[in-house]
């Protein structure tokens, strides 16, 4: 398909302290005992998107991103690693790899994306309309009540948020309109120029932008280059490749143009056919077409067109961009999007590996995983959580809604709840945690209660 693939795999987020740090970057959190970016990787494998540009922010973040992906797909993706600075933003990652693009179009995903869309279909479809560019918009995720903190026990209830303002056209194909960020919450304006050309539009705002963007080339750099203010891609270059789409206000072959003021989900085995299903569909003259002349005038507007590729409600699709979404996302994983594990669940809808030991009248419950060389002493619960490798866990300990990360220490009579334990981190006996998280390498000290707060090391 003549794509580049880019991939921004971020460093270490401040969203994300404690959970990341110099030693466990972004892109390596843990989602079901698996590197988050293995899930970007392997979709794009699935779709045969396996030439890649990793964008990390950071030198060391680069180092211990390349080292894991040398290891777990060599002689699988051919895959470049590029260190940024950090906080350059989504935009100013890509200028800082323009020399590398070199394709006629280029495939930008988020590397904190868990999704089972196939990434080959958003292709197709910016290919099939000839588009500057396609953007993937997914079912919006529910989540719990807060944004910083982990959700708790059932009597959590999840509520759905609003994450942008969609304006489609009546085919559901071309984007005409978003609003992202603080945009959300304000009256929605729609230009004159878009309602005139195209008659009626739907207003969606059940819809997320997945952080996943097809673009022609030469347009995106062409748009970095003249708008250097420009950092975000999200909200940013989109928001103004779209509101300028009929009299475009980007410099074609240097002469200025002034700014007036649905698919079915698939399986992975099904995603060379679904691509192939969306180049062969004829397609009917868009709105951009019609408009493209005016009636009784040689004129010929310069224009071009922003796409949107809808996944099916029954797709899964987030961003592991918050603490409250690292904890949602595990547990969906070993949940109701079990599919995307990629692990064989047992008769009791867990999974508890072989080299796992359980002391006597202890219980992993459903949707649970322990991993790898872990132990747990006698009368321990775990509901709906994730354990992870050669963890030591002692006598009459309850998990729930938990993620527990790797060599974690725990003592007897301990209670979690809600909550997040980073690598090497150690509660001693009796502690009591409910929604919060725990640096890598803390200690809660013997018989401590804490609710809410995030513990690590100074």
């Amino acid at each position: 398909m003549d794509f580049q693939v880019v991939v921004l795999a971020g460093g270490t987020s401040k969203k994300l302290l404690p959970l990341v740090s110099k030693e466990v970057p972004k892109a390596l959190l843990p989602v079901a005992n698996r590197p988050v970016l293995s899930y970007v990787l392997e979709q794009l494998e699935l779709s045969n998107l396996k030439d890649l540009i990793v964008v990390v922010e950071g030198e060391d973040a680069a180092i211990q991103v390349g080292g894991w992906i040398s290891n777990a797909y060599v002689d699988r993706l051919h895959v470049e690693v590029a260190a940024v600075h950090e906080d350059v933003g989504t935009a100013g990652a890509l200028r800082a790899i323009a020399h590398h693009l070199t394709a006629n179009d280029i495939l930008v995903v988020s590397g904190d994306l868990v999704f089972d869309v196939p990434p080959g279909a958003l292709a197709a479809a910016h290919r099939k309309h000839n588009a500057v560019v396609t953007t993937m918009l997914c079912p919006a995720p529910v989540s719990g009540p807060t944004e910083s903190g982990s959700s708790g026990g059932k009597d959590k209830i999840k509520k759905p948020r609003r994450y942008n303002i969609i304006g489609l056209d009546p085919s559901k194909q071309f984007l005409l309109h978003i609003a992202t960020g603080a945009e959300v919450e304000k009256d929605i304006r729609i230009q004159k120029s878009i309602l005139r050309a195209v008659g009626q539009m739907e207003i969606r705002a059940d819809l997320m932008d997945a952080h996943m963007y097809a673009f022609k080339r030469s347009v995106l750099q062409e748009v970095l280059d003249e708008k250097d203010e420009f950092q975000s891609l999200k909200e940013d270059v989109l928001p103004y490749l779209v509101r300028s789409q009929l009299k475009s206000e980007l410099l074609f072959n240097g002469v200025p143009q002034a700014e007036e003021s649905g698919n079915e989900k698939v399986g992975s085995q099904n995603n060379q056919a679904v691509v192939s299903q969306i180049m062969a569909n004829a397609s009917t003259p868009s709105f951009h077409e019609l408009s493209s002349g005016n009636s009784g005038s040689t004129h010929v507007r310069r224009i071009h067109k922003c796409c949107a590729y809808i996944a099916s409600k029954s797709s899964y699709c987030q961003r592991l961009n918050s603490i409250q979404a690292f904890s949602d996302i595990n547990r969906d994983v070993i949940g109701d999007a079990s599919r995307l594990s990629g692990y064989s669940f047992s008769a009791h809808n867990n999974i508890i590996h072989p080299s796992a030991q359980l002391g006597s009248r202890t219980t992993v419950g459903p949707h649970c995983m322990l991993w790898e060389g872990s132990q747990m002493g006698d009368k321990c619960s775990v509901k709906r959580s994730v354990i992870g490798r050669h963890c030591r866990i002692g006598s009459n300990v309850k998990v729930v809604n938990s993620v527990v990360m790797n060599h974690v220490t725990i003592g007897d009579g301990c209670s979690i709840q809600g909550s997040v334990i980073c690598s090497n981190a150690q509660l001693q006996e009796r502690a009591v945690l409910k929604d919060c998280q725990v640096g890598a390498g803390f200690v809660v000290t013997a018989g401590s209660e804490h609710k809410g707060e995030s513990l690590a090391r100074k």
